[in-house]
């Protein structure tokens, strides 16, 4: 049996905007389906901070490969 090293201390790059309804939006693109809200923009950051760490931890009890953050921002 593999032991798979945790990655929940990872950082991630995040979208983050407003939504319609008032709340943040937090998005991980190199995690897909991975998103959150919050009220303010730090409730939000917390709440996907939470979701990114339960989302590594499913795909490592599934003993699935956990995506590498190679996402790019650029500005056009």
């Amino acid at each position: 049996m593999t032991v798979v090293e945790p990655q929940i201390n990872s950082k991630r790059k995040v979208l983050l905007y407003p939504g319609e309804d008032g709340y943040f939006v937090v998005e991980v693109p190199s995690l897909p389906g991975c998103i959150s809200q919050g009220r303010t923009r730090d409730e939000a950051l917390e709440n996907i901070e939470e979701a990114i760490t339960l989302y590594v931890e499913v795909l490592q009890n599934r003993g699935e490969s956990v995506p590498d953050d190679q996402v790019e921002v650029v500005l056009v």
